[in-house]
């Protein structure tokens, strides 16, 4: 499955790795008829860049982008030299107009703690959505408990409809749940700008953690 091995340790008893090894075989099912996003090898980007034991913040995307180019497994990203699509420039505004300086890139994020998941790993090409029905969610759903069990207090940044549903989840006794409107052009004036959801998680940990610069 090319689970790396640190999270198929740390899953273990909260993911049903029978079920999971079925939505693998359903994937590659899905290739061999055509295009799916993203490789192969990028399935589990967001999991290699960030080790269970490092997670300090997750950021919940729904599935990959469909669009040649774009995916490469950490939710909301793109490749360096891709266009940004306008969800995630939407964030990187916010970042600004929150912090008062540069994001930096979302690869950077993952690799200093923030867990950039999607919560459906793969997509057929041009086809958003199409692979909802796989089983992926179920294999997410167990990373988000067994984050919320076995990780210190954590913050869980979800956006929109689909995300804000994963709340219940999340012990929101440990951790912190910041929730608003998603960063898409359709909604983002609508209560994304002006959440404040990185200072927010900064204030959260009191010094301990800061977003990467």
């Amino acid at each position: 499955m090319n689970l790396p091995d640190n999270w198929q340790r740390y899953l273990t008893g909260f993911t049903d790795f029978p079920a999971l090894a079925a939505t693998v075989a359903a994937v590659e099912a899905r290739r061999e008829k055509g295009t799916v996003f993203p490789a192969p090898e990028a399935t589990y980007t967001a999991l290699e860049l960030t080790p269970p034991e490092a997670v300090r913040v997750v950021i919940l995307g729904q599935d990959p982008y469909h669009d040649d180019g774009q995916a490469y497994g950490l939710a909301f990203d793109v490749p360096q030299g891709i266009k940004e699509p306008p969800s995630l420039r939407n964030i990187k505004k916010e970042f600004r107009n929150d912090l008062k300086r540069e994001p930096g890139s979302l690869r950077s994020w993952a690799e200093h703690g923030v867990l950039l998941l999607n919560a459906v790993l793969t997509v057929d090409a041009h086809n958003p959505g199409s692979h909802a029905k796989l089983g992926w969610e179920r294999f997410t759903d167990s990373i988000i408990k067994a984050v919320s069990t076995q990780n210190p207090g954590a913050v869980f940044i979800l956006w929109g409809a689909f995300a804000i549903k994963k709340a219940a989840l999340v012990d929101s006794s440990k951790h912190l749940i910041l929730t608003s409107v998603h960063p898409s052009p359709l909604s983002a004036s609508r209560g994304f700008f002006g959440s404040c959801p990185f200072s927010k998680t900064e204030t959260f940990f009191q010094g301990s953690w800061h977003w990467p610069e």
